[in-house]
Parts: C-alpha cells; structure tokens; sequence
C-alpha cells in the first residue's frame, strides 16, 4: 500500500508518516516567551524615552508608574487565583510594571482561548446527562463507610463522572507491559477506536499501532485520533491530521498553536485514553511514544503505568473523548456513550473522571488531598514533579505530621532541569514533616500513581505541578477496593528498592546551582 506522503514499512510492520519536528525557536516564537521578552523591551524602551527626552518630566511618569502599579495590585488581588500564583504576580508587577501588567491581563482575559472555553463548556453541559448513576451502587454502605460516595457526589458536580462496580481493572507496571495488550484490544476492533493522547511521536510504538489502524479502516470500523496542538512544534508536521485522513483516519490537532495569541502551556490536553468499541479503555501515563515503552533511552529507564478497563466504567472514557471530539463538529453525537458494554469481573468500584481547566473546580487537586485527609496507615506517591501550591504542600504535611506513612518515588534522572530544582525547593520542608522522599536511580519516573490503605488508588495522568492541577485537561480512574490495588501497592514497593532515599544530608551535598535554581525559579513557580 503506497498512498502521496506515506511511506509503509512492510517488513517492520509500521506505517511512517513524514514529520517535520519544531525545536526551541518556534516555542520562543509561538508561546509566552516570546511575548514576555517583547513586552520587556518594550518597558526598557519606554525608559530609554523618558531618561533622554522627557528629563523633566520623568517625576511626573514616576508617579503616573506608581499609581498604575497600585491600580493593577489591587486588580491582581480580586483575581480569582491561588495565593501562591498572586505572590507570583506581585513581585513580577513590582519588577516590571509595565510588562508584567499587561502580561497578567494578557493571562487573566486568555484572548487566544476564549472560544475554546466556550466550546469546552457547552460540551460538559450539553453531555452531563449522557450517564445515570446508579443509585444502587452509589447508595452501597461500603462506600459511605469510606466516604467515597461523598467524593462521587463532588465529581459528579463537576462533570458526569459516576461510581461503577461491574468493571474489571487490570493494571501495567511499565509501558512495556501496556504495549502489547493495547495492540490486542485494537486488532478486536469491531465498531470504533478512539483515541486522544498528549504526545504522538513516529517509531516503533506509533507505527505498530498506526498499521493496524489503517487495517481497521478498510475493515469499516471508524477510527478517530486527537493529539494536542504542541505535537506540531514538536513530534509532529502541521499537517500531520491531514496526512492521517489520506488512510482514511479521522484526525484532529487539539487547540493549535498560533503565533502569540496560544499560550502555549496553558490548556494543553494532557490526557491519555484508548476506547475500542465501548468495551475496554485504557488511561494512564504512556503516551504514543518509543520511550514510553522503552525501545529507545530517554533518561534512563523510562518507568511509566496505565490501567485497562473492561465494563461499565468505559462509558466514562467514551464520554470524556467525545467531549473534546465534538467541540467542532457541526451535529455533536454521543451515541457511543451508549454502546453496548460486557460487564466485567471485580470486587470493588471504578470512578473515570476529568479535570478541565476552565471552571474553578481543581477536581484532580481535590481527588488527591481527599485520599492524604482520609487515609489511616499509608500513602504512596509516584509523580514525575513536584511543583506544589500552599493547599497540597500543606496536606502532604498534615498526613505525615498525624502519623501516616507518607512517601513520594521522584526521578532520579529528570527530564527538565528546571522543574528537577523546583521539585527539590520542596524536599527540606516535607522531610521536616516526616514525608519520606526517595529517587528512582535508574532514570525517569512519569507514572502518575497515587495508593493508600491497599483500598485506594488513582491511575491517570495527574501530575503533582501546577500544568497537571490549575492549566491542563487531564483524566484518571479512581480505584476503590479494586483487586488490583494490591498489585499497585507491590509495585510501589518493587520501585522503591530500586530508588535511593532522599536525607538532609544528601540535600546539602547537592550542587549549589541547582539550589539558587530552585529558589528562584520558586518565585514564579506557578507560571511554569
């Protein structure tokens, strides 16, 4: 099969699509960097002016800058932010009055997403209905034992969001170990795929899967793929969508980037979901890449998990994708909510749920501080960041400081320097509170896993930064009483023997540069 632009690997079984990657230039062009660095000249231009020109007057423009200043610390202080992203803005407006203002009404008015919030809140609403909760379940005294029913409640507020218990879950420790069941479940496709992943980038992984989708189109099955607008300055060509649709795949580049009115980490879709047929769902960190599965090394071992999902609670799933799918389509449909699903074999219960950014709800925030507030022996963490506000910092303290066994595996090889000194601004203050930190010495840690009390467990793609829990559109499956728990809580374990403790004695030998970065950088930590 040869078709314009594509190029089939028969003897490797992948289908290669032509890319044309996008390095850091065109991030400085297209993001906020290149507007902050604008509006910095911009101000020392001004300056320039009124030093040479306006001599005499440059008392008068001292005052007029000082009643400004005031004027937009005022505004910044009816925001609706964090207190943390306030103090941010405080200093960044002390520094650089001009700039800094105009570039927090800039961030405050969003103009580059203002139809993408609409089309985002028209969709849950026009979808919140889409599923019944069943009371039966919800009314269950195993769940109002645990409050976990009153957490229901909360996420259904906050989108359409029910507690199932006919699912069977099946957990991956590794990419690896998703790879080839995911492939299994695509080759049984029947009557849809869908599929909506943060990163898409060309290699083993992605053409495997990309054969059998080609495949599954001359079967008649529709196939649809969304990936987020930055894979187009990145891992992908700008008509990447386009070149999907000459196999016949139905193809979309969620929110793209556009030269100053994208700000381009805000809003990105940081999900992860495969839905074949209704049936069976797959969620969790791994993105369509080769180091996710570890064909190729990028910081060492790449250690990453992902749940699979047969049952009741893909209907969730289902929903979730559709949402973002149908923001621009003429005649939204959800009539694949409502495929026929097989219930499957489990002892506990499954809540699917998402965080939009776009309403004043941080469900991922909140899911993860009512496990910490709730647990009573234990609660283990995996994260690849740690970039916290007051509110989670202080739960993590709290649970430690009350006597349960906290304790955070980080990379011991990140991926960005920056957010590796951020997360390190953090250690001295949990450890002081008894959190127990330790690092994955073989290389990087992107699974998002939280576990307590061998009850609880979250799988998805939440990270514990600012990006995951205030900017980006996530999603995850709350696990309770799941069989599989145990098997995170094993994995948990298992990684942690391979992780080295973090002591105040390792802190203090850590290079001086990274410690300056951190502390800096913490300034204006929740705009990264």
């Amino acid at each position: 099969m040869e078709t314009n632009n594509v190029n089939i690997q028969e003897n490797q079984n992948v289908i290669r699509l032509i890319s044309n990657p996008r390095k850091g230039f065109m991030r400085l062009i297209f993001g906020r960097t290149g507007l902050i660095l604008l509006l910095i000249v911009f101000q020392i231009s001004i300056m320039a002016s009124v030093y040479v020109f306006f001599d005499d007057y440059f008392k008068w423009f001292s005052i007029l800058q000082g009643i400004f200043t005031a004027g937009m610390i005022l505004y910044l202080f009816n925001c609706s932010m964090d207190a943390s992203a306030k103090l941010t803005w405080l200093i960044l407006i002390m520094l650089f009055p001009v700039p800094a203002s105009i570039f927090l009404w800039y961030h405050d008015k969003d103009i580059g997403h203002r139809s993408l919030k609409k089309c985002v809140a028209a969709m849950i609403e026009a979808s919140r209905g889409s599923i019944e909760q069943d009371m039966d379940t919800l009314s269950r005294q195993e769940l109002k034992e645990s409050a976990t029913d009153d957490l229901c409640r909360y996420l259904n507020r906050s989108g359409c969001f029910p507690v199932y218990k006919d699912t069977e879950v099946t957990y991956y420790p590794l990419g690896d170990l998703m790879f080839e069941p995911m492939l299994e479940e695509l080759r049984k496709a029947e009557k849809f795929i869908f599929m909506e992943f943060f990163i898409i980038a060309e290699g083993e992984m992605w053409g495997r899967i990309l054969k059998i989708l080609a495949d599954k189109v001359r079967e008649g099955v529709d196939v649809r793929v969304m990936y987020d607008g930055m894979c187009e300055m990145s891992t992908l060509s700008f008509d990447y969508a386009k070149r999907l649709g000459e196999l016949g795949i139905k193809a979309k580049a969620f929110a793209e980037i556009r030269p100053f009115l994208s700000t381009y980490y805000n809003y990105r879709d940081h999900r992860k979901i495969l839905v074949v047929d209704g049936k069976t769902a797959f969620t969790g960190g791994v993105n369509l890449a080769d180091e996710y599965i570890n064909k190729i090394e990028r910081f060492g071992h790449w250690k990453d998990t992902a749940v699979r999902l047969k049952g009741e609670a893909v209907r969730s799933f289902t929903l979730m994708f559709l949402q973002m799918w149908n923001m621009d389509e003429a005649k939204p449909s959800w009539d694949e909510v409502h495929a026929k699903t097989e219930p499957g074999r489990s002892d506990g219960y499954v809540i699917p749920f998402a965080d939009c950014p776009l309403d004043d709800d941080k469900v991922g925030e909140t899911v993860y501080m009512d496990i910490l507030n709730r647990a009573k022996t234990y609660v283990h963490i995996m994260t690849p960041y740690l970039i916290l506000d007051n509110e989670l910092e202080a739960a993590l303290k709290y649970a430690a400081e009350r006597g349960i066994d906290v304790k955070l595996i980080m990379p011991g090889i990140p991926d960005k320097a920056t957010a590796f000194s951020l997360a390190k601004s953090h250690y001295m203050g949990l450890m002081k509170s008894g959190v127990k930190i330790y690092e994955y010495t073989p290389g990087f840690v992107h699974a998002k896993v939280f576990v307590s009390d061998n009850e609880k467990a979250v799988v998805g793609t939440i990270n514990l930064d600012y990006r995951s829990l205030y900017h980006h559109f996530e999603c995850a499956a709350y696990l309770y009483r799941c069989s599989c728990i145990s098997e995170i809580e094993a994995d948990f374990q298992n990684t942690l023997a391979s992780c080295s403790e973090v002591t105040k004695e390792s802190l203090q030998r850590e290079k001086t540069s990274l410690k300056i970065m951190g502390g800096l950088l913490k300034l204006i930590a929740p705009l990264m």
